[in-house]
């Protein structure tokens, strides 16, 4: 079977879609993405108190493409308690420079709109150091690329994306219709990932960028109020009919059916991540108000915040970063782990530190119990 081509000229579809099919499906996501919009608007400080639902973001983006790396092997290689093979490393180092591009995107957006140079700049973080450090990071290809079985040539690939040589005409076409009036936003962001995969402009890192703009898209929009939407969950679960819905747009013109699949992504990941982030702000107000009570300290409650951000993490940096006295850092971890708050996953030997991890805090945002 020849391999699935590019069509230049199909971009951007609006006059081709079926609205009949897209409107009773745009309510519905739009209405969830407003509910848990809401809820952001009652959380102070979402970005920390959400931080491991965007380091299991960062995980289900990178294993689409292929890592194995885990959650609990990302948290717990930052804190030092454990030990992996060089390949999981590998991943674990891809996610982490998922996490840090993010935020550099997110810093840059401060003063910049949602254009090519924040998307090259995140690209570049994206690949710093890793697997694709050698791929031109922060460079559009410059050579034809395929997506097919290793070792496979463009004749016999999957799919053969638009040539070196129309790349940077059609990446301004995208970024004309990124900030054109259109009929519908979420649709509109669905066109716009599909076409950022289908132009594959990178040698390496298309995928995890390509749904890294989906957060920062929303937010540019003043649809959420802060880019932490997570949407990778639903596409990873779904990653053959992601692929397939993707390949359809280039293979038969049917954007419509991406779009379907894309706003249906949006509505179910809009309400679990409602539901997941409720409760981790319940748990948080729980917690919180055991632990005032048990300290009477302010200060209990900055520790408390920075535990919620790092649900792995080593004793020495607990102590180092609350405003107490080694004796006070102590003896909140002491407590919380009393209380069966903490578990200890990695006991002190020598100069290593103790490792300790928040069970219900991790369990909520793997969606079940694994810690």
């Amino acid at each position: 079977m020849p391999p699935v081509r590019y069509v230049e000229g199909a971009f951007p579809p609006e006059d081709r879609l079926d609205w009949s099919k897209l409107i009773p499906m745009i309510g519905p996501a739009s209405a969830a993405l407003a509910r848990y919009d809401e809820l952001l608007a009652t959380i102070p400080g979402p970005d920390v108190l959400l931080a491991p639902l965007t380091t299991q973001e960062a995980v289900l983006s990178s294993r689409i493409e292929g890592t194995r790396a885990t959650m609990g092997d990302v948290l717990g290689f930052e804190a030092g308690g454990r030990t992996i093979s060089p390949d999981r490393e590998a991943d674990v180092r891809e996610i982490l420079n998922y996490r840090v591009a993010m935020a550099g995107a997110i810093a840059d957006l401060a003063d910049l709109p949602l254009c090519q140079r924040v998307v090259l700049s995140a690209h570049r973080v994206l690949l710093s150091g890793v697997r694709g450090a050698g791929k031109s990071p922060g460079t559009y290809r410059r050579v034809p690329n395929w997506i097919g079985p290793p070792g496979s040539s463009p004749e016999d690939a999957t799919y053969v994306p638009i040539g070196a040589d129309k790349l940077p005409a059609a990446m301004d076409a995208r970024e004309r219709y990124l900030h054109a009036t259109v009929p519908d936003p979420l649709v509109q962001l669905a066109i716009l990932h599909a076409e950022f995969e289908a132009l594959h402009p990178f040698l390496d890192g298309n995928g995890r960028l390509g749904r890294m703009l989906v957060p920062l898209f929303l937010w540019q929009q003043g649809i959420i109020r802060q880019p932490v939407f997570y949407i990778s969950a639903y596409l990873e679960e779904r990653r053959d009919r992601y692929h397939e819905s993707l390949l359809r747009v280039s293979r038969e013109d049917d954007w419509t059916g991406w779009c379907q699949f894309f706003l249906d992504a949006v509505k179910t990941q809009a309400e679990d991540n409602r539901r997941k982030t409720e409760a981790v702000f319940n748990l948080f107000e729980e917690t919180t108000r055991w632990f005032s009570a048990v300290t009477r300290s302010r200060g209990a409650i900055d520790a408390l915040r920075w535990l919620f951000a790092n649900p792995v993490f080593s004793s020495s940096d607990f102590v180092r970063t609350t405003r107490s006295s080694r004796r006070t850092s102590l003896r909140w971890i002491a407590t919380l782990y009393d209380r069966g708050i903490l578990s200890e996953i990695a006991t002190s030997a020598g100069s290593r530190p103790r490792i300790l991890a928040f069970p219900a805090l991790l369990n909520i945002v793997e969606g079940r119990d694994v810690f």
